[in-house]
């Protein structure tokens, strides 16, 4: 491609330059306006500076793409919905046998997760509960931290849908999902038991320190034990015995030797009638004949005289009656609260049937977009029926779960697309590769290094997808040349490198920054600094990737 003229060049060059600043260094101290904002105005700086025109803007944004991304980040929300990463936190947890098992745990958790899940969700997730691992088996959090970003990085080199890099690699060269999975697998299966080794080697003595399991345990269940307290039945009961002790406390202030004497008397045996008149479950309580008694016994101490015979069995037929009228209330009474603890627990049972139900569909149709993509069927559209199926599935309004997509990422991805087709229609990343294409032969081993080092510093220096956006189509056309096998093989070597270069530095991947920031706010914060990540991301990065690079199958 020829380059084009000077002040495009320069102007191209200056708006692909605030562009690289503000999505590297999003809280840059002149203009810190984030990542999004910063890719927009790129783009916009890019049609005005007349780089671009606005229809060429417009056709430079990729729709496949954003529907891809959109529809897995759907997906996604859903799943974490249905408990799915609560039951991969279990797995970590499941007969485990101390802080290395459980390192081996995060690394290999998260890269399966992060193949299927992308691995800046995966990171999102589990990064507290890495924390809370680390915490029960006091050991530092470093380790656990580098192998959740790490791991999530490598394991998401693997399919399509594991990372935004792996999105625009897909689409671009028409690579199936099984294809895709198929020719990195064996990378990255090696690539994570090495990444786990070395992480072993560099924290062997700090893994040694450990609590014991016990303790940690008794901390667990300490901490549900509360939980379970809190929403306990155990505070109804509580709030009818204080009541009860309350009307007997009511009934304990009564003077009996007020009654005998006069009108003091009359007051409280008012005052006694008012109390048990109202309350209806102390009269049950103490008998049906206790309150005619009662009665009878207050009327002769007001009167002073002695009651009559007659008015006694008048009385005792009335004390019957009321001991009848009693045990039918008690019998009411308990059949209805029989009836009301069956209902609510009918209620119940119907509430946990219709959750397993809806996480069953959950997990169905997830696996069917999974088998779809293996057929080789369009990823876009099969990727956003899946996200409207479970849409649909969820029977309510949907707008709680769909605020949960990153829409900034999405816009952030027009941006970038404009102002990188802006800078590519200047010239300069056309003539830079005429510079490299001799040296960077995909049917040599050596042009296979000198290929890998080019992307692993670009992927670093001018962020992953960026570099694909640049390097892809010419990577590929030089590839081509030689045959459709090396094209593919190609293709999958700038995801595995594009993508493994990520874990070179703490800037180098959003899901580095992701767990740096997620640790940093959590519960039991932690700070992971740049250096500390450097010490292990560099060496890892460049073993992993030099082993990987053999095992890519065209």
């Amino acid at each position: 491609m020829a380059m084009a003229t000077t002040v495009k060049v320069v102007l191209g060059s200056i708006a692909f330059a605030i562009f690289w600043v503000l999505a590297v260094f999003p809280a840059v101290p002149f203009l810190p306006i984030g990542r999004t904002a910063g890719s927009l105005l790129g783009a916009m700086l890019m049609v005005i500076f007349r780089v671009l025109t606005p229809d060429q803007a417009f056709e430079a944004i990729d729709l496949p793409i954003l529907g891809l991304l959109f529809g897995t980040m759907v997906v996604s929300v859903y799943l974490e919905q249905a408990d799915m990463f609560k039951y991969l936190g279990k797995m970590l947890l499941w007969k485990s046998r101390g802080a290395k098992d459980l390192l081996c745990r995060v690394c290999l958790v998260s890269a399966i997760s992060s193949a299927f899940f992308t691995n800046d969700t995966t990171c999102v997730v589990l990064t507290e509960f890495v924390l809370k691992i680390a915490r029960q088996h006091n050991v530092p959090p470093q380790p656990f931290l580098l192998a959740l970003a790490s791991s999530a990085n490598i394991g998401s080199s693997t399919t399509p849908i594991g990372n935004p890099q792996n999105l625009v690699i897909a689409v671009q060269s028409k690579i199936s999902f099984g294809k895709f999975l198929l020719g990195i697998l064996p990378a990255m299966l090696v690539g994570v038991i090495v990444n786990a080794i070395i992480l072993l080697c560099m924290f062997w003595r700090l893994l040694c320190f450990e609590k014991d399991l016990e303790d940690a345990t008794v901390d667990v269940v300490a901490e549900e034990d509360v939980t379970s307290h809190r929403f306990s039945p155990a505070t109804l009961s509580h709030r009818t015995s204080s009541t009860s002790q309350d009307l007997s406390s009511a009934l304990d202030d009564v003077n009996p030797s007020e009654i005998v004497n006069g009108e003091s008397g009359r007051e409280g045996s008012l005052k006694s009638q008012s109390i048990l008149g109202e309350n209806d479950l102390d009269r049950i309580s103490s008998g049906g004949d206790e309150l005619p008694r009662n009665s009878i016994a207050s009327k002769e101490a007001i009167s002073g005289s002695p009651v009559s015979q007659r008015e006694k069995t008048i009385s005792a037929r009335r004390a019957v009656r009321s001991g009848k009228s009693g045990s039918t209330h008690t019998i009411n009474a308990s059949r209805n609260g029989a009836t009301i603890h069956s209902v609510e627990e009918k209620d119940g049972s119907s509430k946990r049937w219709k959750r397993v139900l809806w996480k069953t569909s959950v997990y169905l149709v997830t696996v069917g977009m999974l088998i779809a993509l293996l057929m080789g069927l369009n990823m876009s559209w099969t990727a956003i029926t899946a996200a409207l199926a479970l849409v649909v599935l969820d029977f309510k309004d949907a707008r709680p779960s769909l605020e949960k997509v990153s829409y900034s990422l999405l816009v952030f991805f027009c941006g970038m697309f404009i102002t990188v087709d802006g800078f590519n229609k200047t010239g300069i990343p056309s003539k830079l590769w005429d510079f490299m294409e001799p040296h960077s032969r995909i049917d040599h081993a050596s042009g296979i290094a000198i290929l890998s080092l080019v992307i692993l510093v670009l992927s670093n220096v001018a962020s992953n997808v960026p570099t694909v956006l640049l390097l892809g189509a010419r990577i590929a056309a030089s590839s081509a040349a030689v045959s459709l096998a090396e094209e593919k093989k190609a293709w999958l070597i700038l995801a595995w490198v594009s993508t493994v270069a990520g874990n070179l530095s703490l800037l180098g991947s959003a899901a580095n920054l992701i767990v740096s920031e997620q640790a940093h706010r959590a519960q039991f914060g932690y700070t992971l600094t740049f250096w500390n990540h450097l010490k292990f991301g560099a060496p890892s990065t460049i073993i992993v990737t030099a082993i990987g690079l053999p095992l890519i199958r065209g």
